[in-house]
């Protein structure tokens, strides 16, 4: 195959100008995408005596030191609100897989009368905008007596209708004859769910599970309503702290960005395998 002669996956030729305007495409994406955050990472390894707002604007810090992590662990409690994050996180995420699996398997697998309608609630929740119903949430948090908790924080987001829709369509791609095949042999509905069904769609649970985690991870503007006592606080509401206390010290602001989004990164790394393979299995049929 000479240069002139590229092709695709599937075998048609492509002119090399396309090809060259494809990775030209992608390039711009991905300084979009990874250059802020290696901007804030630079930002972060810079010393006191290094001008961060030079112009032109100089990338690689010249004595890059660790300084400004250790700052932020002296300013504010930066361990003990991420202690809280990962317990939201970790929590919401075996929440979301357990409660999205058995929604999502009996929404696509299991006959029953409202079963459509059912799978139109789940539709319709998703259309409609946290800020419409946050303070639903938080008058029923109230009542209910988990304002300023962890678990009040955790409880609205523990099932999610998107993750719900997920397991359904994967579970909808997986082959009826097997299932048949186990209850002829006199499988339960739980044997099927658990040795059949579930161990077919670990990629759209690793899916569930990553949407799940960031979701949690990330979210700010309902911890900020539900939470008051900063023993509680988790680390997006931290960091929101610091910020206000140290607005002109960017490199504090910086590191702890870093320290925030570093989960994310390695909960990625982790799952990445299952993911794109689980994104494949939950989005061919609706």
């Amino acid at each position: 195959m000479s240069i002139l002669t590229l092709t695709d996956a599937d075998g048609r030729r492509i002119p090399v100008w396309q090809l060259l305007l494809r990775y030209l495409l992608l390039l711009v994406v991905l300084v979009l995408t990874v250059g802020p955050f290696l901007w804030q990472l630079s930002t972060s390894l810079k010393g006191p005596g290094e001008d961060i707002f030079s112009s032109p604007p100089k990338f690689f810090p010249g004595h890059p030191t660790l300084d400004n992590y250790t700052r932020v662990a002296d300013t504010i409690p930066v361990w003990d609100y991420a202690l809280n994050s990962v317990k939201v996180a970790t929590t919401n995420v075996v929440t979301n897989c357990v409660g999205s699996a058995l929604a999502g398997y009996a929404l696509a697998r299991m006959r029953y009368r409202g079963r459509r309608a059912a799978t139109l609630a789940f539709i319709l929740a998703m259309l409609v905008p946290v800020e419409g119903i946050i303070i639903a949430q938080f008058t029923t948090m109230r009542e209910l007596g988990l304002n300023n908790t962890l678990i009040g924080v955790l409880l609205p987001g523990s099932v999610a209708a998107m993750n719900v829709l997920l397991m359904r369509n994967a579970f909808l791609n997986l082959p009826h004859e097997v299932e048949e095949a186990a209850f002829v042999d006199g499988a339960n509905v739980w044997q099927r769910f658990f040795w059949i069904a579930l161990p077919s769609v670990r990629g759209t649970l690793a899916v569930v599970a990553i949407f799940a985690f960031m979701g949690a991870w990330d979210d700010f503007l309902w911890p900020l309503i539900v939470l008051s006592d900063p023993a509680n606080f988790t680390l997006t509401i931290g960091l929101n702290y610091l910020h206000g206390t140290f607005a002109n010290d960017e490199r504090l602001v910086a590191a702890g960005t870093i320290i925030a989004v570093l989960p994310l990164i390695v909960l990625f790394a982790c799952l990445q395998r299952f993911f794109f393979r689980g994104v494949g299995e939950g989005a061919v049929k609706g």
